[in-house]
């Protein structure tokens, strides 16, 4: 009587979650490395550029200046100069016989003391210009939930219609319709997203009126905020789309015509069940960890977005605090992306391993 052998599913046994775990820390201790060292150079590189002072009152900057001072990035002096310093950044007015100067740290020396201030106070800086002597952090975590709110629903509504547009194409090859969704592709996709949200705000909210022109306010009713979506969802999710349809047609197409599918047509399976159970199965492998890096593409690319249409985003917060030279909101917005990056490239990495077990992440023969 012959007997049946298995062979052992890998993906159970104690050494595939040894090297799946090991695989796991070893990603993320590279991607606490990686942005530790662009935070690193982007923190000394910023410090050796001229010294931009705060804006507002004198009450206002010394308010800074002494919050700087406290955390280690400038001196100061009670009546007295210190040339060996340099010149001296602010002097204060003179207040019952007292002035203070300012001086800068060494830029070394403040890379050290901010190292110190994040590990041990988690103290990011003060804004200078945006919001004055309000914490970055404060700011940030403020600005960041309509950064996520908007592209998390960016990516929701343009995926699904990303693949079934993809899909459809795919299933009829070579006909008018995959011809017309194609170029359709090809047209749309290299348009930029600027020029596509200055079309949409012409037509759709200074011509017809039929949406707001800019993001709604706080104290606007909850129809008005929720129309306040559509333009940028719709203009985020545009790229997207396309770059959906365009992929998941190539990766069909190919399935289709793969040799396996074949093997399975002549075995007995019908076209759609061959389709279904096969063909869109392994052309989803590489699609599905693609969704992640979506996200990141989409978060990078509202900063623009959210600048034209007014959206109090982390997005628009980091193209302001560039351009009026606010250092430590830019140093916390650059970390927020750093690591929502980085953190997305590694579950990437790892959903290629739980999608298809025949990927066998960092094992060894």
């Amino acid at each position: 009587m012959a007997t049946s052998c298995r062979l052992p599913d890998f993906t159970k046994t104690k050494g595939f979650y040894f090297i799946m775990g090991k695989y796991v820390l070893k990603r993320i201790g590279l991607a606490f490395v990686t942005t530790f060292i662009i935070l690193s150079l982007t923190f000394i590189l910023v410090k050796l550029l001229p010294f931009e002072r705060p804006i507002g009152a004198d009450s206002q900057q010394i308010a800074y200046f002494d919050k700087q001072t406290n955390l280690g990035y400038v001196y100061r002096f009670e009546n007295n100069q210190d040339e060996k310093y340099g010149e001296y950044l602010y002097r204060s007015p003179m207040d019952k016989g007292r002035s203070f100067y300012y001086y800068k740290v060494p830029v070394l020396e403040q890379y050290v003391r901010w190292l110190t201030n994040i590990v041990t106070k988690w103290e990011w800086g003060y804004s200078k210009s945006i919001m004055p002597n309000v914490s970055a952090s404060v700011i940030i975590m403020e600005r960041l939930p309509y950064s996520l709110r908007l592209n998390v629903i960016s990516v929701i509504f343009s995926v699904p219609l990303g693949i079934l547009l993809g899909i459809w194409a795919a299933l009829k090859k070579n006909t008018m319709t995959d011809h017309t969704i194609s170029t359709m592709v090809m047209v749309f996709i290299s348009i930029p997203s600027f020029v596509l949200i200055s079309f949409v705000l012409r037509l759709f909210c200074y011509e017809l009126g039929w949406l707001p022109s800019t993001w709604p306010p706080a104290t606007a009713p909850t129809k008005m905020k929720i129309m306040g979506y559509i333009i940028p969802v719709f203009c985020l999710s545009f790229g997207s789309i396309c770059g959906y349809c365009r992929f998941v047609r190539a990766e069909l197409c190919e399935v289709l015509e793969s040799d396996y599918l074949l093997l399975a047509r002549t075995k007995g399976l019908t076209r759609r069940q061959a389709i279904v159970r096969h063909a869109l199965k392994n052309s989803m492998v590489p699609i599905f960890p693609s969704i992640l890096s979506e996200f990141i593409g989409i978060l990078g690319g509202s900063m623009i977005l959210e600048s034209l249409y007014g959206i109090p985003g982390i997005g628009k917060l980091f193209i302001t605090s560039l351009t009026t030279k606010d250092y430590d909101i830019l140093f916390v917005d650059m970390a927020i992306f750093t690591t929502l990056g980085l953190l997305f490239g590694v579950l990437t990495d790892l959903s290629y391993g739980f999608i298809d077990p025949r990927i066998r992440m960092g094992a060894k023969k």
